[in-house]
């Protein structure tokens, strides 16, 4: 019991310093937030007031990077709890969010923090948002396995996206165009690839946009010029992770926070959920040994390798 507890103190402490990281990047001031037993709560006794309304009913949206997890997650339910329906969409972050504040859905997947403006129209709403720490993650940035360049710097990969360099010849590569290939500006991946690699500096008019992870993947396993990023258990022997300032993307850096495009991923309710419901359930599951397990499966790091 004893070692249980500091398990679960340990966890919490993770949980915590990941809450405090995006806070300091101003993802999370608008509020203000307490941790509390390894989730972002809301300072608000309101929230209480908000447990989910269908306890037979899950209704998920969100992240196509957190998609992977929740699909897992939900094959398990559905064996554990036969008369649970669970729904998931995964169309992107910002849609999660939307869906969260609009009250069409029990719970919203993220792989960023919710924005200011977005916990202003929850409050307009009277939808008080918490959110849940699940894994972590980084965003790696793929080429085609047939393009001989195997490192960039934050400062190359970002002059491909602003348009000023548009052949690999630039960077010591092959004399090719570079075909660059984002996420749609919706995606809580675009967010972060924009605030740590774009510095928020436009992308060029030729950058195509797509509108989940598996699109970027199709896109630059098929075409030798182009190059994309996805999240860390998107990556497959089709596509190539090139090292970024010196760091390849992995479990191991990621983990220890030496790669330079890594976040946490998030679940997202409406108030905190009442105990034992099948939000709390499924908002919790990360820290059991079966949850670890599908995080890692799915190529993402459990709270406890943090």
């Amino acid at each position: 019991m004893e070692a249980y507890h500091s398990t679960r103190r340990v966890q919490r402490e993770r949980a915590q310093r990941m809450a405090t990281r995006e806070q300091r990047k101003g993802l999370g001031t608008f509020l203000g937030a307490l941790v509390v037993g390894g989730v972002l709560l809301a300072v608000t006794l309101a929230a209480a007031r908000h447990a989910i309304a269908q306890p037979n009913r899950l209704n998920i949206q969100g992240s196509t990077t957190v998609g992977p997890i929740g699909d897992a997650f939900a094959e398990s339910f559905k064996r554990r709890y036969p008369s649970l329906a669970i729904s998931i969409n995964k169309t992107g972050s910002g849609d999660g969010a939307a869906a969260i504040v609009d009250g069409r859905c029990e719970i919203a997947m993220m792989s960023r923090f919710m924005k200011a403006t977005e916990f202003k129209r929850a409050v307009v709403n009277d939808v008080f948002p918490v959110a849940h720490v699940v894994a972590m993650d980084g965003v790696c940035v793929v080429v085609h396995p047939s393009n001989p360049v195997k490192a960039l710097t934050t400062a190359q990969v970002r002059s491909i996206y602003t348009g000023e360099v548009t052949n690999w010849r630039q960077l010591g590569g092959p004399d090719m165009p570079i075909v660059a290939v984002s996420r749609d500006t919706s995606s809580g991946t675009y967010e972060t690839f924009d605030e740590l690699v774009m510095q928020k500096q436009k992308m060029a008019a030729g950058v195509e946009y797509v509108s989940s992870n598996p699109q970027v993947h199709a896109r630059v396993s098929t075409t030798g010029g182009a190059i994309g990023y996805v999240g860390l258990g998107f990556l497959d022997s089709k596509v190539k992770a090139l090292t970024i300032d010196g760091v390849q993307a992995s479990r191991s850096t990621i983990a220890s926070g030496k790669y330079p495009i890594s976040r946490p991923l998030f679940l997202f309710t409406n108030g905190y959920p009442k105990l034992g419901s099948p939000a709390f359930e499924f908002c919790t599951f990360h820290l059991t040994e079966e949850g670890q397990e599908i995080i890692e499966s799915k190529g993402f790091i459990p709270l406890t390798r943090y």
